[in-house]
């Protein structure tokens, strides 16, 4: 129940321990930050991370965003390639061009690229033997940076689901092998297996639980942190898949959680009269934005 607050009344807010940048984010970052202390000067490839206050902060220290196409074009530079990891093809380019890469691709990013490989690599070799190579599955958001990436590592042949919907474009005669997106929901992955298994009545059918844990488990303590607050506020980027995911995940168990970017979205009505405040948010959101939050809420109430 909302209560009335007053002078005595103190409220409390709470950053999550547990939100935040991922260790991959964190290392790209890092090597960032290294790099341009040194030159002053770094391209990276698509934004290093999806959250536009940190894109900024880092643009202003000399990193420059740039795309596919613009790497065609650039020739004896350095290029940082970002934790969600890139496809063979980018790695050809910047050879051709002289461009030297810095790699930030996670390892656990980098792991699942080697793993599909093999998997692709073995496919062909039994096609070459005059049997029929398994389907790769990709559970996925299509187009997102990672699983282009690892669809890359397959000749772009992979098939990318990202609902139980896309079951039904798969060759289910077929042998399958299925693997996921880092940061997607285990129970999403899981219901995917169970799906197909339901539906599958022919060849072999093997499955990789390739999911970040410390994405996975991230899930589970942000709902409980959801819930022991009377509101929540969850920070994060626009184009961050995971923020979504998790955004989600704590309004299942509080209503009152709000999504913002950043501290200037915030509205006075959603925290005003309550005690305590909880702020959290995505692995691509700094703690320096949600501490901007916090502040900004602690300001208000206390003017009030």
């Amino acid at each position: 129940m909302r209560l009335p607050m007053n002078d005595t009344t103190q409220q409390t807010v709470e950053i999550d321990v547990n939100s935040g940048f991922c260790f991959g984010v964190v290392t790209a970052i890092n090597k960032a930050e290294e790099e341009l202390a040194k030159s002053g000067q770094l391209y990276c490839l698509g934004d290093i991370v999806h959250n536009a206050g940190e894109v900024e902060r880092l643009r202003e220290k000399g990193l420059k965003t740039i795309t596919h196409a613009d790497l065609g074009d650039l020739h004896d530079v350095r290029v940082l390639l970002r934790a969600h990891g890139e496809p063979p093809l980018t790695y050809r380019t910047a050879e051709n061009n002289n461009v030297s890469i810095i790699d930030a691709t996670c390892p656990v990013v980098l792991q699942l690229q080697r793993r599909i490989k093999k998997a692709y690599d073995d496919g062909l070799e039994t096609e070459r033997a005059g049997g029929r190579k398994p389907l790769i599955v990709i559970y996925g958001k299509n187009g997102h940076a990672e699983v282009n990436g690892l669809v890359g590592q397959t000749n772009g042949e992979a098939v990318v689901i990202q609902d139980a919907d896309g079951i039904d474009s798969l060759d289910l005669d077929r042998d399958i092998m299925l693997y996921s997106q880092t940061t997607k929901s285990l129970e999403g992955f899981r219901g995917i297996v169970s799906e197909i298994k339901r539906r599958k009545s022919k060849g072999k059918f093997e499955y990789f639980d390739t999911i970040c844990r410390q994405v996975a488990n991230r899930m589970e303590k942000m709902q409980a942190f959801a819930a022991a607050h009377e509101v929540v506020i969850f920070v994060s980027g626009a184009k961050s898949s995971n923020g979504k995911v998790l955004y989600e995940k704590c309004r299942e168990v509080n209503p009152r959680t709000y999504l913002i970017q950043d501290e200037t979205q915030l509205q006075p009505e959603w925290t005003s009269g309550y005690r305590s405040v909880g702020i959290c948010g995505a692995t691509s959101t700094p703690l320096w934005l949600m501490e901007k939050v916090a502040d900004k809420i602690r300001s208000r109430h206390a003017g009030e």
